[in-house]
């Protein structure tokens, strides 16, 4: 290696130390400069033409401090643009070696740094803490092998399962495009949206309810929400279900205490938790099932696992623990370490692989894509996105703006004169995902019983009488703001799914008679299944009669998916599954 090449390599080597050792400096120990490092005597001071002329375009020091200034602000995230954050350690306390290759889980006592950002979801960078909305969850581990970044949710579960969808739901979170409203005086678009797209009712269950308002940020569970695959060793995988749960418990601030707050509540209670020494901690733990339980589940049950309104039961599948994150660290500069820090649920782990969930498939894209908008080409070159691997990392991705560590001399295309080096393949991806080969359909999910089921249970079985009685007056206090009629009534319907009690609650609360049920509606988002006539079924008043794109399975993995033979797992194991070979059943070799 030659000496230019050694330097380079110290440098590198070196740059997390130099970027901790700014991080931490004090302004005593700096000295005031320009931003090309020239020493200034006094930042107020400017040039200009006698005691009382005119500018002069030669005052760089001027010029520098404003075209900064003027630059000073990325575009805001479209989603999750109100954060917080912090700094901490995941810790390994029950090895999963048995199902997961990933190094950080494969003995206890193995521990990695992480960076935590908390946010809402739908609301501007200075929209209020304590907004009836969820609440993001994302964890970047700083591993041996890479970064792995958990992009959850506060709850388990989310408003759609069609990915073309969330632009559209989005949307409709915002303000209004010609009134410029919120939904504090303007909740239309909001309710609209729910009342044609009736799969949303697990989550507005939820929302509704009294997790819809989390104390903060420190007494809130987190979910993954999408089927992940884990890997062992022997190229066995199961489906998975990851959970955080919070060692503080759960809080919940009601509809009439949360306009008492600070509108940097959230922020305001995880800082102040962290200065005085109370770190507040989460256990990571797992549901798994094999992909014959996942065919048995639907057949049986009508839950699909690659549905993001449904949910796993956890008495069938019971959670299992994995470790504990602690966050013991706030941040030095919040635009350094929340604003830029950047997740990426394609950001797996050897041995963590996605599932065919769609609306996962899609953020796989999305995430990084509005990384590389918001943030830059090389956002993952910022201190708080890059890895701390043991090892140097390299690749070919060049250029680009801000291209701080665009890797010296090295070759950008796959050289045998000075070869980079390869590790050997540790998932053998053509045995844990199949090759999927069938016609191309177009699809979009349809309506069903059982996706009234977990928000059947949980207004019959879960919610007390309180809680109950605080539910109908949180919507009733929402949908007051809706502007038309037609769309209430809707939704009441939707509700009266759910409940006949719940429905007839909310009518009395609202002084609005909806509709008996969804069976005579028709829904401009999904299908509807449980239409009385043939005419009301398909989506968008469309007749259905060339391509229409519902399935019997609603895309579920329905019995026959998987390879016969390979479903049980291997001899002694219920849990872990292996797929060896293809059978070209159902369009799935």
């Amino acid at each position: 290696m030659s000496t230019t090449s050694l330097k380079q390599a110290e440098q590198a080597s070196d740059s997390f130390k130099h970027y901790q050792d700014d991080r931490m400096a004090s302004s005593k120990e700096t000295t005031y400069t320009a931003s090309n490092g020239v020493p200034m005597p006094h930042p107020y001071e400017t040039q200009r033409v006698g005691e009382n002329g005119p500018l002069l375009l030669q005052d760089f020091h001027l010029i520098d401090l404003l075209s900064h200034f003027d630059r000073e602000r990325i575009p805001e995230r479209v989603v999750h643009a109100k954060g917080s954050g912090a700094h901490g350690v995941f810790k390994t306390t029950k090895a999963l070696d048995d199902l997961c290759i990933a190094e950080l889980f494969s003995k206890e006592g193995n521990e990695c740094p992480i960076t935590v950002r908390f946010s809402t979801v739908g609301g501007e960078a200075g929209s209020h803490d304590c907004a009836r909305d969820p609440r993001g969850f994302s964890i970047k581990f700083r591993t041996t092998e890479g970064n792995w970044d958990l992009v959850a949710n506060n709850t388990p579960v989310f408003f759609l399962r069609d990915p073309a969808k969330f632009p559209h739901f989005i949307h409709t979170q915002k303000r209004d495009p010609s009134t410029h409203l919120t939904h504090a005086d303007d909740s239309t678009m909001f309710w609209d949206y729910l009342s044609q797209n009736p799969e949303s009712i697990h989550q507005v269950m939820i929302l509704m309810g009294d997790r819809g308002i989390p104390d903060g940020y420190r007494f809130m569970h987190g979910y993954y929400g999408h089927t992940l695959k884990l890997v062992n060793k022997n190229q066995e995988w199961v489906y998975a279900q990851l959970h955080l749960k919070s060692k503080q418990g759960t809080k919940f601030i009601t509809q009439a205490d949360s306009w008492s707050k600070s509108p940097d509540y959230s922020q305001k209670d995880l800082y102040g938790a962290i200065e005085r020494g109370d770190f507040p901690s989460w256990t990571l733990e797992v549901q798994t099932m094999t992909p014959k339980e996942a065919e048995t589940l639907w057949e049986e049950q009508k839950i699909n696992v690659f549905d993001l309104t449904h949910v796993w039961p956890q008495k069938q599948f019971p959670r299992r623990m994995i470790g504990e994150l602690t966050l013991n660290e706030n941040v030095q500069n919040y635009f350094a370490e929340v604003e830029q820090v950047a997740f990426n649920p394609a950001h797996l782990l050897p041995g963590i692989e996605p599932s065919a969930d769609p609306v996962l498939q899609s953020r796989l894209f999305s995430y990084p894509d509005t990384h590389r908008h918001r943030v830059g080409v090389n956002y993952q070159q910022l201190p708080v996105n890059a890895t701390r691997c043991p090892f140097r990392t390299g690749n070919f991705q060049r250029d680009g703006g801000m291209a701080f560590y665009n890797q010296g001399s090295r070759p950008n295309y796959l050289s045998s004169i000075d070869p980079i080096k390869f590790r050997e393949r540790s998932v053998d991806i053509d045995n844990v995902h199949g090759h999927f080969a069938g016609d191309a359909i177009t699809f979009l999910s349809e309506i069903r019983p059982e996706d009234f089921n977990a928000a059947r249970a949980l207004w019959e079985n879960v919610f007390d009488d309180g809680a109950k009685e605080r539910f109908v007056n949180n919507v009733a206090g929402h949908i007051a703001n809706c502007q038309v009629e037609e769309i209430i009534k809707r939704q009441l319907g939707i509700f009266r799914e759910v409940s006949e009690d719940l429905a007839s609650r909310l009518e009395k609360a609202t002084g609005v008679k909806g509709y008996d049920g969804i069976t005579n509606l028709r829904f401009n988002g999904t299908h509807n299944g449980m239409a009385a006539s043939k005419d009301l079924r398909v989506a968008n008043g469309m007749s259905g009669k060339v391509g229409f794109s519902a399935v019997e399975s609603n895309g579920a993995p329905f019995k026959g998916t998987h390879k016969e033979g390979t479903l049980s797992g291997p001899p002694n194991s219920d849990k872990v599954n292996s797929v060896n070979g293809t059978n070209g059943v159902n369009g799935v070799h």
